[in-house]
Formats: C-alpha cells, structure tokens, sequence
C-alpha cells in the first residue's frame, strides 16, 4: 500500500511491516511552495522513511540556496532523494570521477598504475590537489572520461569543456551512481581498483574531512570527497559525497548545494542534513561517539573562467 502525505498534513509514521517499502514524500519547503522540490523518501524498516523525509525537510527548512540529497542504505534499502536529477558545477568532487576514469581504463587493457599515476591519483583524492587533476584530466581526455560514465550509466553528467574540469555538471542520481559502483562488485570497476578508491577517500586530510562525516558513529568507516567553487551568479557551489559502512548499515550520501552567501555557509547546510541521516540509521549511537569535523574546513579553491 502507498501512503500519499499532503504538503498541507502533519507527516504520519510509516505503518508498514518491516521489508515493505513505504514511499514518503513531503516538502522541503514551506506548505504554500506547491511547486517546491520534495523530499522522498523509501524504506524496507518500517518508520525509518518518515522520520527520514521529515528530519530532512526540518534541516533545511531555514537554509537558503539550492539543495540535492541522495541517500541509499543497502541494510534497510532504504533512498531518499530530492533535486536528484538537477545540475551542478562539479568542483573538486569530480575528482573521483577522473580517478574511476582512470582505473576503469587501465582495467581495459589489464595494467597497473604507473608510480607516476598513483603519486598524482593520492595527491588528487587525499589532498584534492588541482594540478595533480589536471594531469590526469589531460591524460586520459574527454574522450575517455565520456567512455567511463557511459559504462557507469552516469547519463546526466557532462564533462567541463576547456579543460575546465571543475565545471563538469553533476547530479545527485549519477553521483549516487558513482558511489554504488565503488562500494559494490560490478563489471565497471574491479574489486581491486573498487579496494583502492575507497582507501584514497578513506585518507582524505582532517581539515577536508567535513560535509557528509558530519554526525557519523565512531565505528563506521567514512570515505568522502568534498568540493567547493564561487562564481559571479548563484554564489558559492559547495558540495559533498561519502560512502559510510559498519554499525549494521552500508550507505551512501550525496549533498550538493550552490546559491550559498559563502563557503562555510554551504557547508553548514550540508553538515545539517548529514547529521540528521547518520541520526535516523542509527539512533542508539551517542552524540560523544559520533564524529565531528574542523570548524575550519578547507578545501582547493577550482578556477573557472573570467566573468
């Protein structure tokens, strides 16, 4: 049975048995936007949904700009979604994309990295470092970065022109894509290279080390890529991924943003709906063992073009 919520009505607690889903679905803006994006929610555990759609909804409630989530847990099969198919500038989490690229293409021809290629691919995960991306990004080309999201079944996601990477346009769905085929056995990405993509984001230096963390337990292991960009319109892009297993989940988030007044801005609203999801998937967990990043984040500032 599927359960509609009214904008306008108090969200009710899903009521079905444990392994049905139950869509939810509400606003993440005030009842009288009609037209607003929604937060939707499924779930197989039974209450989990709501409680998602509506901790989702209430961390965003006094955020300004414009917000994407993605949430997948493989223990509950639990999603939630909202703005999954926008646009975004990419920022620095496209370099996940490019060292996917990059493994993917040396599996086709069953090669190791060169000494060279894993220097550049830890600099460019753990350090987000620019040049060490734009090395790689000049290595393999458009042509083959193309090649690997169209055998990852990233659709929407279009390669920066110019040799401008930071400005490749992502979504919530394709990023979301990206991360289940890093944390899962497909036919995209050996388990080898899988193993390898996780530990580099397992790496990443503390003061990076914010947005989707924000509020995870202690005993699960956090793999994450941040990103953040200004331009003359829509403010500061700032954005975060992450991959998160133990304490009996497995799951993934994406949160993209733009239209924030300034860095630490976007990062906050992301921290929000962090917090509220790592709470809801494991609600026993105190706030003394979750973790908590630097209150100064950082992160490489990508260049874009003049104007």
């Amino acid at each position: 049975m599927t359960h509609h919520v009214s904008l306008r009505t108090r969200v009710l607690p899903a009521v079905a048995a444990v392994g049905m889903l139950v869509p939810v679905v509400a606003g993440a803006a005030p009842a009288s936007a009609a037209t607003a994006p929604q937060v939707s929610c499924t779930s197989g555990k039974a209450g989990l949904a709501a409680k998602l759609q509506r901790d989702i909804t209430a961390a965003l409630a006094t955020r300004t700009g414009t917000v994407a989530v993605g949430l997948r847990d493989r223990t509950t099969n639990t999603t939630c979604t909202l703005r999954a198919t926008s646009s975004y500038d990419s920022a620095s989490v496209v370099k996940v994309t490019v060292l996917a690229t990059l493994l993917w293409d040396a599996k086709k021809t069953n090669r190791y990295l060169t000494s060279r290629e894993t220097s550049l691919a830890t600099a460019m995960i753990t350090k987000s470092d620019n040049a060490a991306t734009t090395a790689l990004w000049n290595q393999l080309g458009v042509t083959k970065v193309k090649g690997f999201l169209a055998a990852a079944g990233m659709t929407r996601t279009v390669p920066g022109s110019g040799g401008y990477w930071g400005l490749t346009q992502i979504n919530v769905t394709d990023e979301q894509r990206l991360l289940s085929l890093i944390t899962a056995r497909n036919t995209v990405l050996s388990d080898n290279s899988r193993a390898y993509i996780l530990k580099l984001m397992g790496n990443v230096v503390t003061s990076q080390k914010w947005g989707t963390p924000a509020g995870a337990p202690s005993s699960v292991s956090v793999h994450v890529k941040n990103g953040w960009l200004q331009r003359a319109t829509r403010g500061w892009r700032v954005h975060s991924i992450g991959a998160f297993k133990g304490g009996g989940h497995d799951y993934t988030i994406s949160v993209l943003t733009d239209g924030n007044s300034t860095m630490n801005y976007g990062v906050n609203t992301i921290q929000a709906v962090a917090k509220v999801i790592h709470r809801d998937l494991t609600p026993t967990v105190s706030a003394a063992s979750r973790y908590t990043p630097t209150t100064t984040p950082k992160e490489a500032y990508v260049a874009v073009p003049r104007g």
